[in-house]
């Protein structure tokens, strides 16, 4: 089954919804780093909810998702766009902690306690950028409580990853739920019960639930406005990181060529690796002449 979203109203438009199926996709994030399960985890969860934010961008608008933790997993960095196109990195995907004390993987302890900032390129002179503390490291909870505090919207948050013992992510998915204004007390009070019944969004995954029975399990009748696609890609191009190199200026190319005559650099999201000899060297000094 394929990796896709959907954007859906309820309660005659007082709610706005978005749901997940992000298997594949932390599949390739787990490949690309080689994440242990408690690392999978983490950044699964971030690279899942970061697909359902970037749907809820237009046209070439883009954000980037950092969690900034103290844990041992170190940094989480998740790009995407509004097209579905998502890609993530993690400082140190090979931690590996024991269980916690539900028997489930221990995210907060490998995220620890921090900050979780969203930065949107909305086409403007200036970035968007959104900054909350992280409550619990757990993420569901750190991006409920951030939509709440930093975009003021009452919003619901649900991400589960679950990995197989060889590593392989068995199944991904999640799902936002936001608040509109003139949503009666009853119909919120109802929604909350439906959350608080919901023991977690990793059952409801691991049943298989599609996206659209996700929601309809959690609002009951839902109008649906949009499905997308959603899927791993990285940008990286030989034209980019020439520019990268030429970034770091001309002393460093050639502290580069008389040290080693060579360099070899690698993606941080795909870990594509980049060779470049003496001559390729050379050539980036020419946009210094």
């Amino acid at each position: 089954m394929k990796d896709y979203l959907i954007k859906a109203l309820a309660f005659e438009g007082k709610i706005r919804a978005y749901a997940i199926r992000s298997t594949h996709l932390v599949n390739e994030l787990q490949k690309s780093h080689q994440t242990t399960p408690v690392a999978s985890a983490a950044l699964g969860r971030a690279a899942t909810v970061g697909a359902m934010m970037g749907a809820m961008l237009k046209g070439e608008e883009r954000l980037t998702i950092q969690i900034k933790g103290d844990g041992p997993i170190g940094q989480i960095i998740i790009d995407a766009n509004a097209k579905g196109i998502v890609r993530g990195y993690i400082t140190n995907g090979q931690v590996d902690l024991p269980l916690n004390e539900k028997g489930k993987l221990d995210v907060a302890s490998a995220v620890g306690k921090g900050h979780l900032y969203v930065i949107k390129d909305l086409g403007l002179k200036d970035y968007y950028v959104g900054s909350v503390p992280l409550i619990s490291g757990e993420l569901g909870e750190d991006f409920t409580y951030y939509f709440a505090h930093s975009e003021q919207i009452p919003s619901a948050v649900g991400v589960g990853v679950l990995v197989n013992p060889d590593y392989q992510i068995r199944a991904a998915g999640g799902f936002i739920i936001q608040i509109l204004p003139g949503m009666s007390d009853d119909d919120i009070q109802f929604v909350e019960q439906r959350l608080a019944e919901l023991n977690s969004v990793t059952n409801l995954i691991d049943q298989g639930l599609s996206p659209e029975q996700i929601l309809e399990s959690l609002l009951g009748e839902i109008k649906i406005l949009e499905q997308l696609d959603i899927k791993f890609q990285c940008n990286c191009s030989h034209e980019r990181i020439d520019q990268m190199l030429i970034g770091l200026g001309k002393e460093e190319i050639e502290n580069m060529i008389e040290k080693e005559g060579k360099a070899e650099i690698t993606c941080q999201f795909c870990n594509k690796k980049y060779h470049y000899d003496k001559e390729d060297l050379e050539r980036l000094l020419l946009h210094f002449s």
